[in-house]
């Protein structure tokens, strides 16, 4: 990830401004420390980290769509195999029926 500057900040003046309101001079450093870190950007995405997890996910759903046709493929012999079996068992259940008179 890129870092960058989004927004100029002065953690000084932020830091004595929290001081002047009462909070001890080391929060007030951390604190400042703190939301200038968030500004720079350096926790923002670029445009090259959204283009790389737009191709992720295009990836993962082919990969998904693959997986799926296998699944439905599968299932579809699967359910081909038991509609066999079942009209053998029908037709032999059928033959041993006494004859209607």
């Amino acid at each position: 990830m890129t870092i960058m500057s989004a927004i100029p900040f002065d953690t000084l003046k932020f830091a004595r401004h929290l001081e002047a309101s009462g909070m001890a001079a080391a929060t007030a450093a951390g604190a400042a420390e703190a939301l200038a870190d968030a500004l720079t950007g350096a926790n923002l995405a670029t445009k090259d980290d959204i283009l790389a997890t737009k191709a992720d996910i295009a990836a993962s759903k082919m990969e998904m769509m693959h997986a799926m046709e296998l699944l439905r493929r599968d299932l579809t012999i699967k359910l081909g195999g038991m509609l066999v079996v079942a009209v053998g068992i029908l037709l032999a259940a059928i033959r041993y029926l006494p004859p209607h008179p």
